[in-house]
């Protein structure tokens, strides 16, 4: 990864690259995404979730979007949810 990160989710999408979001790297929580690339073994940037959280969910719809929810900001445990 680019970016080290603890407490975060990854989720295999449809075309076979790996999304990973949010986490935290000491004590900063995040909310970077990043997309590895299997065949390549190459990590790149991906647009950046709304609202840093880490110890959230992330799940692979059938429609091929991620669906982030709840986690926690360093503040309070939060409800939104992001559509990727």
């Amino acid at each position: 990864m680019n970016n080290a990160r603890a407490s975060h989710t990854a989720s295999v999408l449809t075309n076979g690259k790996v999304l990973v979001t949010g986490g935290y790297d000491n004590a900063i929580y995040t909310n970077s995404s990043e997309l590895y690339d299997v065949s390549t073994g190459i990590w790149s940037y991906t647009s950046g979730m709304n609202n840093a959280r880490a110890y959230h969910t992330a799940s692979v719809l059938t429609n091929g979007k991620v669906l982030v929810t709840g986690g926690y900001d360093n503040v309070i445990y939060t409800t939104s949810a992001e559509l990727y």
